[in-house]
């Protein structure tokens, strides 16, 4: 029989379910955790155009941008033109409490805001830098390379806050004031690439997987229009981790399966580390861009590369 409640304006249904195979969690349990950081959650969702990860049941999961037909009139909502589907679309403001049930009730499990807020798309908020272990790649190695972005920043003059990503790797934030894109795309770039030359057995920013051979890859192409999954928001992997924010010297002592839906509020109590760690705004170096903006487009460089490689192959 199915457990249904309201919380807040919004019907709950089919609470006792397992959120997807292998979660180790029910609906309702996804639904608890996000009513339990709501406090937490939502000031890094409020304003932000919303992509969510939802999985029905039965089917496969799926990335939602635009918001269905259904959604309720209440839900905010704000409409951007994507430029890779050549539509316009209307992105989701998670800005309370009961938009933030509405979305665990439809079964959203993951939470990826995007890196403006509404009404200033020409701005993103914070230089990010995605640092992902090659595949077999024990955590420590992240953490190794979490180091040498550390200790870039530190050269730099900046500061930035760090919390897993939920799945195997590690996102690094830095607030920064108001820059155009491009420089911020150049600065993260020339990050990347400082770190890289700390340890280049470590560290790599080879988009080209075949090309990491083993490393962990500092990826700085998290700018612009891009996403990236929110502090504390759960994963849909199994045992339903979540994304945690840490102190940079507690990352060496920890797992990200160490922060479940189960986990993580007895972990955080009343605290919001997110908020506690994060510095406040600040400008980008003059050198940084500079340097950066000597240093290929990642993307535009492997589709170039993939394509020389194709002509090579085809080659007698």
């Amino acid at each position: 029989m199915s457990t249904a409640e309201e919380r807040d304006g919004v019907a709950l249904t089919n609470l006792d379910q397992p959120i997807f195979e292998g979660a180790g969690a029910t609906k309702r349990d996804l639904v608890d955790y996000l009513d339990a950081v709501r406090d937490r959650i939502i000031p890094v969702l409020r304003e932000r155009p919303l992509s969510v990860v939802r999985i029905m049941r039965g089917q496969d999961s799926f990335m939602q941008k635009n918001v269905p037909k259904y959604t309720p009139g209440w839900v905010k909502t704000v409409h951007m033109w994507a430029e890779t589907s050549k539509r316009d679309v209307a992105y989701a403001l998670c800005d309370d409490r009961r938009t933030l049930l509405w979305f665990a009730n439809q079964r959203a499990v993951e939470y990826h805001p995007a890196l403006v807020r509404a009404g200033d798309w020409a701005h993103t908020t914070h230089l990010v830098l995605d640092l992902d272990p090659p595949e077999g790649g024990d955590f420590s190695l992240v953490v190794r390379a979490a180091g040498l972005i550390r200790e870039t920043l530190d050269a730099s003059g900046l500061r930035g806050a760090v919390k897993t990503s939920g799945a195997k790797g590690v996102h690094v934030f830095v607030p920064i004031e108001p820059t155009p894109m491009p420089d911020v795309a150049a600065a993260t770039r020339a990050i990347a690439a400082r770190a890289e030359r700390l340890d280049p057995g470590l560290a790599t920013t080879a988009f080209i997987r075949e090309d990491r051979h083993g490393k962990v890859f500092l990826d700085p192409t998290r700018v612009g229009g891009a996403t990236v999954v929110c502090a504390y928001s759960p994963r849909l992997r199994p045992g339903c981790p979540v994304s945690f924010p840490l102190d940079w010297s507690d990352l060496d002592r920890v797992t990200p399966r160490d922060f479940t839906v189960h986990t993580a509020p007895g972990l955080l109590g009343d605290a919001d580390p997110w908020a506690a760690h994060m510095p406040g705004p600040q400008a980008v170096p003059a050198d940084l861009i500079a340097e950066g903006h000597t240093i290929p487009v990642p993307r535009v460089q492997a589709m170039h590369e993939g394509k020389r490689r194709a002509r090579a192959q085809r080659s007698p």
